[in-house]
């Protein structure tokens, strides 16, 4: 049997999933169960979309609490900045130009249960944070986005 996948997060990513996974035991899966039983009150089940909406509901949530579950299991906790090194690592801020339209972007690598682009936090799995990671500042590296190849340079690491 091969080894668990291992979920890389800062301690508050994983306090921040171990919230949800509180939510959705203490809470959620209360709700759903009596829309459930609410829409079963309904009649007929086979025409009844609001027991259809409460069940696909319910494999949504029990889904979400199984996944919360292995992340929080296999959790490889990060430092963020803790490294002293001058090398790209997850948990690094690391603030790169866009040599083309010397645009300058600035992100923390996280792992992928952490992510939010909207605020400034790559997964380590991304285009982007897999081209910087190893890489050290003036290091000149060509990113493969969606988009088209991107040629950076790292101007910090923090």
């Amino acid at each position: 049997m091969a080894a668990e996948k291992q979920y890389p997060m800062t301690a508050a990513g994983k306090q921040k999933l171990e919230e949800e996974l509180e939510f959705l035991i203490s809470t959620k899966r209360k709700e759903v169960v009596e829309r459930i039983k609410t829409a079963r009150g309904f009649g007929d089940l086979s025409e009844n979309s609001e027991y259809d909406a409460a069940k696909d509901e319910q494999g949504f949530v029990e889904g979400r609490i199984s996944l919360l579950q292995t992340m929080i299991r296999n959790a490889m906790i990060i430092e963020e900045g803790a490294s002293t090194s001058d090398i790209v690592t997850i948990g690094r801020t690391v603030t790169f130009k866009d040599l083309e339209e010397d645009d300058e972007e600035t992100y923390t690598i996280v792992g992928s249960a952490e992510a939010d682009p909207f605020e400034g936090r790559i997964s380590n799995d991304s285009p982007i944070a897999k081209a910087l990671l190893g890489n050290k500042v003036g290091d000149r590296v060509k990113v493969n986005t969606p988009g088209g190849d991107m040629d950076v340079e790292i101007i910090s690491i923090k």
